[in-house]
């Protein structure tokens, strides 16, 4: 009965959600035009999901008017597609391989079925205003062209800027009015007579650009792969610059879950196109580019934590709503699953905790349909962020990113987890990597793809005075930089490679401003008020104690560089004064003489810092209450309980080129003991940060194309059994061997030589052995292939059925071509 009840529940449920899009869908008013919206799939599984999901959230937000999926497939695809019935559609021709110049590129299916659509639909003969989205989204809310403001010549669309190539050479080359690329994508709202003029130009320009392989390079396109893979995105900001479209544009409406939206702003878009985690939880849709989750009866993804969980696991309310998100986003999927299924006659689901909660008034709640509220149009942004700097009436200031690094592994693992950090963090502008190498060392260097990369000669052995001091490599680098680098930004911020990004760095919120940079304080830079300033500076009382993170005016920096390089060069030559006393270093081996440098050089040109202590912190200290550290740098050993972690240790440890190689995880953040809340919110930090470089090694492995860890693992078992199942047979010869030969009727010479037939009758036996390990390796490594593939069963009879993946299944997969090009983001 109670099973009976519960089947009840989730059947009522299942109509109300299908019923959203006749009876109970949110009255938005009429509309005084007529809109249509429209994404882009292929005909697979991982696009089958990703539909059930945004077909879901569509009916469940309120979002007015019709939506077409527009599908790509080819002849052979559609023979064995199920999934035609997932959404109102319009097939389009596949150009997954492009039909003139075979290039594989599936991306070119969105502006060529936007094309196909117009030319095609009765649709596009009666609608006013065009939403174009993507398939891996939830819609929170009714997305209303009119009311954002949609005009016919001005439509709306998402900041996305990462596309740098508006700003370089790509644009120069890709279109008549390079000044009118705006960096935008995600979410794109139109006029249909602007759609039906920038469409063919979409289209057309996405092969441009894909076809100039070469400016696929990562400073130039911004892409981290290099590949090319979002020529689609280019297409269309240069298709649009080419009609002269100029869009309104906000970071409001959209947000990545993971990311923290600005206060007040309430998101109507998740777009689930980059990882994301709550606690030890998280989730990659990569992960389940081949997951046939759709047509499992019953299956979900992974549960998320529950609300009260992440109120717990996160006390600042601005990552507590960030998180908030993140699991709201999985968990909207996973009622679009249930309901599907429930919709395609699966058995009635078992009770659980998770579906209880699918079904509960809390979760109603939390996913009520939203609305955007005030919008921040880029253009009144920046004028705000103008007007902060104090330098209104100049163009939105550009901000560059740069770091230091030497081609060693040490390095090389700090790259990736800085790289990954700056991509989550919303960090406007570019960011290069300043690699300091030997003509010696490059020719065995394995991470040039790790970052964009201005190479700069090596002076760790000073050139002159035979000094090795890697540190001074920094400022030469930075001066290097200045030199032969076309750089546009007008602010530039300086990190070290030890660094973990947690949020933007932008002279706006820090009130930087020419000849006023600001940088975090390191006070046992003691020699700023001893002998150590006055003999080093003509201004000692210009001296701060400043370091780690820099935020400086590129006029300031030009004139300054020079003067951080001699002066790091002075105080290390300098060796009567290491002592620390004098110094503070409690080495006193001089190897904080380049922080020196940069204090007394800025001295010397008058610059004063605005120091914020807000800016930057080191795990394992306590954070000050209600802070919003931006940057992490664990250049020192930090603990939590029994588990540390020290940058030192791993000095020698190639981490970027061994598969899945990674550092010892930290604890369960649920697992801390809460009695103390500044050591528990000092270890949730710590935890955090350890966290995110283990994320960026795990993503950094998989887009290498590691071989999935569970075949790995099998076949290190079968790697270490081989050489005792040798030896067991080995001993089995030779003893043979010995029963065969007779002591007594050879000498010691002849008894190294079996005899004739003896030989051959071993050498038989020998083979025979061979063929059978041969065999048993054989079956060993089928047996991983099928174990890999994640393949059910086949069902055997009218009432067999079939074996069910648990909700953890499907997380790994091996990914073949169209896995790492995937779906853009």
């Amino acid at each position: 009965m109670e099973n009976f009840v519960i089947f009840l529940l989730f059947l009522g449920l299942a109509t109300i959600q299908i019923g959203f899009s006749e009876d109970s869908r949110i009255v938005v008013g009429k509309a005084p035009w007529r809109m249509h919206t429209l994404f882009s799939t292929e005909c697979n599984n991982y696009f089958d999901w990703q539909t059930v999901g945004i077909m879901h959230s569509y009916r469940k937000s309120g979002h007015p008017g019709p939506i077409t999926r527009l599908l790509s497939c080819t002849d052979e695809e559609k023979e064995h597609y199920k999934g035609f019935h997932l959404a109102p559609t319009m097939e389009v021709p596949s150009m997954s391989k492009h039909p003139k110049t075979g290039d594989w590129y599936p991306a070119i299916n969105k502006p060529a079925g936007v094309v196909h659509w117009l030319e095609h639909s009765e649709d596009a003969k009666n609608v006013d205003w065009v939403l174009v989205l993507d398939a891996d989204m939830i819609i929170r809310g009714p997305i209303i062209p009119w009311e954002l403001g949609v005009e016919k010549g001005r439509p709306v669309a998402q900041y996305y800027g990462y596309l740098i190539g508006c700003d370089n050479i790509l644009a120069k080359l890709h279109t008549k009015n390079p000044e009118l690329c705006d960096k935008v994508g995600g979410l794109l709202a139109f006029h249909i007579e602007d759609l039906r003029a920038m469409a063919p130009f979409w289209l057309s320009k996405t092969e441009e650009v894909r076809e100039d392989r070469a400016h696929w390079a990562t400073n130039i396109t911004g892409d981290i792969y290099g590949t090319g893979w979002i020529s689609e995105m280019y297409g269309y900001s240069f298709g649009a610059a080419e009609v002269g479209l100029r869009h309104k544009i906000t970071d409001d409406l959209m947000i990545y879950p993971g990311y923290v939206p600005r206060e007040g702003v309430e998101p109507i878009l998740l777009h689930y196109g980059l990882p994301f985690t709550a606690g030890n939880w998280s989730f990659t849709k990569l992960d389940h580019h081949k997951d046939g989750i759709v047509y499992d009866c019953g299956r979900l993804f992974p549960e998320p934590p529950y609300p009260r969980e992440v109120k717990i696991l996160e006390p600042h309310p601005g990552k507590r709503r960030g998180l908030m998100l993140s699991i709201e986003c999985i968990n909207t999927l996973n009622e679009a699953l249930l309901l599907h299924h429930i919709a395609q006659g699966c058995p009635k689901p078992k009770w659980t905790k998770y579906l209880s909660f699918l079904k509960s008034n809390t979760f109603a709640e939390l996913t009520r349909p939203k609305v955007p509220g005030e919008i921040n149009w880029l253009s009144e942004k920046v004028q705000m962020e103008q007007e902060m700097v104090g330098e209104a009436g100049k163009p939105f200031p550009k901000i560059h990113t740069v770091f230091s690094t030497e081609c060693t592994p040490y390095f090389d693992w700090q790259t990736v987890g800085l790289m990954h950090s700056f991509r989550l963090s919303g960090q406007p502008g570019n960011i290069t990597r300043l690699l300091s190498c030997t003509d010696e060392d490059l020719k065995n260097y394995k991470g040039h793809d790790l970052a964009p990369t201005h190479y700069v000669p090596s002076m760790s052995v000073h050139p002159l005075t035979g000094d090795r001091y890697p540190a001074i490599n920094k400022p030469a680098g930075v001066l290097h930089w200045i030199h032969h680098a076309q750089i546009d930004a007008e602010y530039i911020v300086i990190l070290d490679a030890d660094m973990i990004m947690r949020g933007p760095i932008t002279p706006w919120e820090y009130k930087a401003a020419r000849g006023h940079p600001v940088s975090a304080p390191y006070g046992y830079l003691i020699g700023c008020d001893n002998i150590l300033a006055k003999l080093h500076t003509r201004n000692p009382e210009a001296c701060d104690k400043v370091g780690g993170v820099i935020i400086m005016h590129i006029d300031d920096l030009r004139k300054f560089a020079l003067y951080w390089l001699l002066k790091t060069e002075e105080v290390r030559a300098d060796t009567e004064h290491y002592a620390t006393n004098i110094t503070g270093d409690i080495y006193q081996s001089g190897w904080i003489s380049e922080m020196y440098g940069y204090s007394f050089g800025a001295a010397e040109l008058n610059l004063r810092h605005g120091i914020d202590n807000s800016i930057m912190m080191y795990p394992g200290y306590v954070p000050q209450p209600g802070v919003n550290y931006k940057v992490f740098h664990y250049g020192l050993l930090f603990k939590v309980g029994s588990w540390s972690f020290d940058k030192a240790i791993w000095r020698n440890t190639d981490l970027v080129n061994k598969c899945w190689a990674k550092f010892p995880d930290p604890p369960d953040p649920l697992s801390l003991d809460r009695t103390d809340e500044d050591a528990y919110n000092r270890d949730l930090l710590s935890i955090e940060c350890a966290r995110s470089l283990n994320e960026a090694l795990y993503l950094h492995h998989k887009r290498r194309n590691c071989p999935d860890p569970r075949i790995r693992a099998t076949m290190d078992l079968v790697a270490g059994n081989k050489e005792k199942i040798f030896r067991k047979f080995r001993k089995i010869i030779d003893r043979d061997s010995t029963k065969s030969i007779s002591s007594d009727s050879i000498d010691y010479q002849d008894s190294l030589k079996p005899p004739a037939s003896d030989q051959l009758f071993s050498s038989f036996r020998i083979w025979v052995v061979v063929l059978w390990v041969v065999c048993f390796f054989g079956f060993m490594a089928l047996m991983a292939k099928l174990f890999s593939s994640g393949k059910k069963r086949k069902t055997k009879g009218k009432h067999h059925k079939g074996k069910k993946m648990t909700s953890n299944s499907g997380l790994f997969y091996l990914r073949g071509r169209n896995s790492e090009i995937s779906d853009k983001l």
